[in-house]
């Protein structure tokens, strides 16, 4: 790796840091950025997982006054975070790179069109009052949420606030700190399985790891200040390059 190519993945940690503290796709950013500078799509897809699991932490430490009084919600559903994290990871691990090639393309265009609609999915998150504790189906939409994070994770935040938001009664800064807490859960166990059992690049892994708990801090602290449009448009842009990158 070049230093110019060392930089270049150090800044995509940051940005990735930064929009997943705020929004939640921060894949979208180091991913395509690791497949430009030639590292094969499943090891980028396991050491970016590792790089962004200290940045999701920070992010979620940045926005703790928002946590305050959501220990019983942490409680119900980080669990079905971690299983699910296990379970991506798992699928990732055991499904032949054949698959991950062919599905991948398909996720970056769901975590696009996420991360496009999120006005609109916004406009969505009033839930009714009574729902405090959350709609019956919060937990396992929390689950699957976990198992797409563990096997990708592009726009894993952007489902979870959709879930959240459409099943508990509870204002965006709080969801989004809630949010935050489930994506270090599932990014969390997924690093884990894969240092466990996969080969990492670790250079790209800390470097990532490096600019992802910059942003982190940065996203929670600042990221609420960013021009919604202007970031989602940048994003969207991003995650159409890596489709034409992996589809060509």
């Amino acid at each position: 790796m070049t230093w110019f190519e060392a930089v270049f993945v150090l800044l995509a940690g940051m940005g990735a840091g930064t929009i997943n503290a705020v929004v939640g796709s921060g894949t979208l950013l180091t991913f395509p950025a690791l497949l430009a500078i030639g590292v094969p799509p499943v090891l980028a897809n396991v050491s970016n997982t590792v790089g962004l699991a200290p940045g999701a932490a920070a992010g979620a430490i940045g926005y703790r006054r928002e946590l305050e009084g959501q220990r019983g919600r942490m409680l119900r559903l980080v669990p079905a975070s971690v299983i699910g994290g296990i379970l991506g990871g798992v699928l990732l691990l055991t499904t032949p790179d054949s698959a991950f090639h062919a599905v991948v393309p398909v996720l970056i265009l769901l975590g696009c069109l996420l991360v496009a609609l999120q006005p609109w999915l916004s406009k969505w998150i009033s839930a009714p009052s009574h729902l405090h504790r959350g709609a019956w189906w919060v937990i396992p939409a929390v689950f699957a949420t976990g198992v797409y994070g563990g096997y990708f994770g592009a726009a894993q935040g952007v489902l979870l606030m959709a879930v959240l938001g459409l099943g508990m009664d509870s204002n965006l800064q709080r969801m989004n700190g809630l949010k935050n807490v489930l994506a270090t859960a599932v990014n969390t166990v997924a690093a884990i399985l894969f240092v466990i059992v996969h080969d990492i690049d670790w250079l790209v892994a800390v470097l990532i790891a490096v600019g992802s708990t910059i942003g982190g801090f940065l996203g929670a602290r600042y990221g609420r200040r960013l021009p919604p449009i202007a970031l989602r448009a940048l994003i969207v842009c991003i995650g159409v390059v890596a489709i034409v990158t992996m589809v060509f």
